[in-house]
């Protein structure tokens, strides 16, 4: 099971360089196309052996003019000739950001938003665990204001599932509607609210997707 956790979990020192500035000082920048290569590596060509699909791009505002940029994937990777399940994955960028001289608008927010996104999908497998590890402190470590915390157990998550299959859900119909009402990448990530709310809408289908 750990065969291809165990294959990309370390990062080549060439591919690794310290952040020494800003909010994310101490943390590591990985080159991402040693996640391309890494997954050419393990899977064969993009689009044979692996392959990400856009869900959704948009943009947010945020606090004092600030604009960011997101994109949602799925990251498909093919194992004994079958593809997996979606493996989602969720990227920010800046598109306006308020800077030393003034606001700046970023013509690449998306290009990185996307490169944020395989990199976040990526993880699942297992891609650079050693260095998430040892630093045991992401960007998303920092606190956020008036966000909920996720408060769902692994039983919740298995009955909403499994709900989803009794109406005619998959899987993928439920991560979508996670996304496309609660700008959330995945159930694990809904409050209780929200999970309540998601539980109504599938109740209440008939013959649409929630």
């Amino acid at each position: 099971m750990l065969k291809i956790y165990n294959a990309v979990r370390q990062v080549p020192e060439n591919a690794k360089k310290p952040i020494k500035g800003g909010r994310l000082s101490g943390m590591t920048d990985i080159n991402p196309m040693w996640r391309i290569k890494t997954l050419t590596e393990q899977f064969g060509v993009c689009g044979i052996g692996w392959k990400y699909v856009i869900t959704d791009k948009r943009l947010e505002q945020g606090a004092n003019g600030e604009i960011a940029a997101f994109v949602d994937i799925d990251l498909y990777v093919k194992v004994d000739g079958e593809w997996s399940e979606p493996i989602p994955g969720t990227g920010g960028s800046s598109f306006v950001a308020k800077e030393r001289n003034g606001m700046y608008t970023s013509d690449e927010c998306f290009k990185m938003a996307l490169t944020d996104a395989l990199s976040v999908a990526c993880k699942a497998l297992g891609f650079a665990a050693d260095v998430y590890w040892e630093k045991d402190r992401t960007k998303y470590d920092i606190p956020q204001v008036g966000v909920e915390k996720p408060e769902l157990t692994k039983g919740q998550i298995d009955a909403l599932y499994k709900l989803g299959v009794s109406k005619g859900l998959t899987q993928s119909d439920i991560i979508k509607a996670t996304r496309h009402y609660y700008k959330k990448a995945t159930p694990e990530e809904l409050t209780k609210k929200e999970y309540d709310s998601m539980i109504e809408r599938i109740n209440g289908i008939g013959g649409e997707k929630p």
